[in-house]
């Protein structure tokens, strides 16, 4: 079984009830965060899960809704890890770079707390890996594989599949439907799936909010991708507009306009339980 826990199910559309995007997913032993939005490590410790427990971050990609509390992930892992463990970072290519600029502006913070702390004797130890396809991980029963996603100008982007003991989810970021995406998914136990109320955000006065339309996937369309992958259930996140208690069952209706099985969203800590052989051999 592998253990899928919404930590953080906003947007850049502040909502006092729901931190930024981010997805803890528990594979055996392991813990993989995918995505670190404002909020994730406190949400993390809601379900008894510290940066010093974490695995590995898993980045979807750059935008800065999705990496907003990289610092925090990487002080906390530093400074509550009492024997050398580097925190390892797998995004796409560009991670690298905003990693060495975060400890940079991290730097008078770590010089304080080298001079305080006797027994911290080095920075911030961050294992960087950029990739764009292909396996990312294979230890410990649990193995990860990449595709590149379409979130553009956002590029590249990518998604996630984790797979353990014949279960598996699909984490796709932020994306419009795409070819990679339903190959990475096909037959997945679970996808998350970003989604936006397209019909609502047509309405938006601003420009600046009706662009984001198009390069979101809609509800209908994150549950089309998910019945053409056949995966076993669709879990919705990052949804924008917020969305308000007791408008659940109209998302779920428009997901359920494409796909037929069992739909899942709620707010932050939700929690689904991804068990193997539950997805569907694709059929087209």
């Amino acid at each position: 079984m592998i253990d899928v826990t919404l930590l953080g199910t906003g947007s850049p559309m502040v909502d006092a009830n729901r931190a930024g995007p981010s997805t803890l997913v528990r594979a055996g032993s392991e813990f993989f965060l995918v995505d670190c939005g404002r909020g994730a490590l406190m949400r993390a410790a809601a379900v008894g899960v510290g940066a010093a427990n974490l695995t590995a971050l898993l980045l979807t990609h750059l935008h800065s809704d999705h990496i907003t509390d990289l610092s925090d992930v990487i002080t906390t892992r530093w400074v509550t890890t009492f024997t050398r463990t580097p925190l390892i970072v797998v995004g796409p290519p560009g991670t690298a770079a905003v990693v060495e600029a975060t400890l940079a502006a991290l730097a008078p913070d770590i010089d304080y707390r080298l001079a305080h702390h006797a027994d911290i004797t080095e920075p911030p130890v961050v294992d960087v890996r950029e990739v764009t396809a292909g396996q990312a991980w294979d230890a410990n029963g649990v193995r990860i594989v990449v595709a590149p996603t379409d979130h553009r100008p956002v590029e590249p982007t990518i998604a996630f599949r984790i797979e353990y003991a014949e279960a598996s989810v699909v984490l796709a970021g932020d994306t419009v439907p795409c070819p990679s995406l339903d190959e990475l998914a096909a037959g997945a136990g679970a996808l998350v799936h970003n989604v936006i109320r397209k019909d609502l955000m047509a309405l938006a006065p601003q420009r600046r909010l009706r662009d984001i339309l198009d390069y979101h996937s809609s509800v209908e369309e994150a549950a089309a991708t998910a019945a053409r992958a056949g995966v076993g259930t669709l879990i919705l996140t990052h949804y924008v507009p917020p969305l308000i208690p007791g408008q659940e069952e109209q998302w779920r209706a428009l997901a359920a306009t494409e796909f037929p099985r069992q739909i899942e969203l709620g707010d932050d800590l939700h929690r689904v339980e991804v068990h193997p052989g539950v997805g569907v051999k694709p059929t087209g």
